[in-house]
């Protein structure tokens, strides 16, 4: 079998040896070799073999962006960042995803035990899904304001409108006829901040789960707010859901969502994985089928995996309209996939559709419930 070549930058001497040490004890994977620093990996990829590498934020010489962006422009590869769990860190680890790295992963807890099994699964499973994800070269930029001539490309940035305030208007806030479910892994932040952009401040509310670990989701929401129309926040348990706003699933807990007192609110759980993460797509699918919500629009984003298929059929079952990424948008076509080949999908788009299509859909059953109202 023919292992996936991994090259270990970073200047720490004691992560290089524990992420060696992880990935060499999986079958399918070992590194081929490691660097100190960026401008020693340059010359490594000269001789070694390499098809994925794992890359510090933070290293002398040269750090870890202005790698990313030379390599991205010279020679491509799939990259995984590793980031220190900061906000400073948080913030590097999404301008990296802009630039083009496939995913990050934090870094690794330096003890025996539990802790560092379950961190070598993840580093496994990334590199994985990074050895499997088609390289966008020359991105839009991640969070940014555009320029006319890319608009047309990546959707238009409109200009900011002064958001509502959800607690100054409890009680004057009708319940929302319609809601709508995303979930998304590898390549989602991206294809997340594609679809929601383009999206009017008064669209129906979004409940959202990314796989992501704690610590960068409300970084994530913070920025995705601050180029929307809709406002973006990570959810909170209890948390009224309200028309203009897209709730994401914080990291490490699952997000659902429930009736109380008439108002729809989020949920959050601090269960076992499922599907081997936490949040879950599948948890928020489901309970959006527990609740047997009438009329409810879901979508799957590229990712690795199947987490979501299931619950996206059911939904699907009880009258939902499901819309999956298709495969040449996908960063990787494995949630998507999953959720197609069970039949849970009555249309798959590209991603630069996706916005558009939504906004129709929910125009025609706005049209479509007036008249039965009127009727």
């Amino acid at each position: 079998m023919n292992k996936i070549n991994i090259m270990v930058v970073d200047d720490s001497s004691l992560i290089r040896s524990v992420m060696s040490k992880i990935i060499n004890a999986q079958p399918d994977m070992h590194v081929s070799c490691t660097a100190t620093d960026p401008l020693a990996a340059f010359e490594l990829l000269k001789t070694f073999p390499v098809d994925v590498i794992t890359l510090d934020v933070e290293m002398p010489r040269m750090d870890g962006i202005s790698f990313l962006e030379k390599l991205m422009a010279d020679s491509p590869k799939p990259v995984v960042m590793v980031s220190s769990l900061t906000e400073r860190g948080a913030d590097i680890t999404f301008k990296a995803l802009e630039l083009g790295a496939v995913d990050f992963v934090t870094k690794p807890k330096l003890d025996i035990g539990d802790a560092l099994l379950e961190y070598a699964d993840e580093i496994a499973h990334k590199i994985r899904a990074a050895y499997a994800a088609r390289i966008r070269i020359q991105r839009p930029s991640f969070f940014s304001k555009f320029s006319n001539e890319n608009s047309e490309r990546v959707g238009e940035v409109k200009p900011k409108i002064a958001k509502m305030n959800p607690e100054l208007l409890v009680g004057q806030l009708p319940l929302p006829s319609t809601l709508i479910f995303m979930g998304s892994s590898t390549g989602g932040t991206e294809a997340l901040r594609i679809i929601l952009q383009d999206l009017p401040q008064d669209f129906p509310p979004i409940l959202i789960t990314q796989h992501m670990p704690a610590g960068f989701t409300k970084t994530f929401a913070d920025r995705l707010n601050q180029n929307c129309q809709i406002t973006v926040v990570e959810a909170s348990h209890g948390q009224r859901i309200v028309q203009g706003h897209a709730y994401i699933a914080p990291g490490n807990r699952h997000l659902k969502i429930a009736k109380q007192g008439g108002n729809w609110v989020c949920v959050l759980s601090d269960d076992e994985p499922v599907n081997r993460h936490k949040p879950s797509v599948e948890v928020l699918f489901q309970s959006a089928v527990n609740q047997n919500i009438k009329h409810v629009l879901a979508v799957m984003l590229t990712g690795m995996g199947k987490d979501g298929a299931q619950a996206m059929l059911e939904l699907k079952k009880i009258g939902a309209h499901n819309i999956c990424q298709d495969e040449s948008s996908c960063v990787v076509f494995g949630m998507p996939r999953e959720a197609i080949a069970i039949g849970a999908a009555n249309e798959v788009l590209p991603l630069n559709q996706i916005a558009h299509h939504l906004i129709g859909k929910v125009s025609r059953d706005k049209m479509r419930s007036a008249g039965e109202q009127v009727s």
